[in-house]
């Protein structure tokens, strides 16, 4: 699998499993941010940001 960028500080991820699935969170080794695969494809993986749900509290 190729390496990717972390969208957040550019560290190289390249601890990602060969089963990785569109919609896994990975977790830069750097910072620590959680990024969502997005796509994976020919070229490799597309990643962003993952999107932090807050609690609904039951509302």
């Amino acid at each position: 699998m190729n390496n990717i960028e972390c969208p957040e500080c550019c560290a190289e991820m390249n601890d990602i499993p060969e089963d990785v699935m569109v919609g896994e969170i990975l977790d830069c080794p750097d910072c620590g941010v959680e990024v969502e695969v997005r796509e994976i494809n020919g070229n490799g993986i597309e990643i962003c940001m993952a999107e932090i749900e807050g609690e609904d509290w039951g509302e």
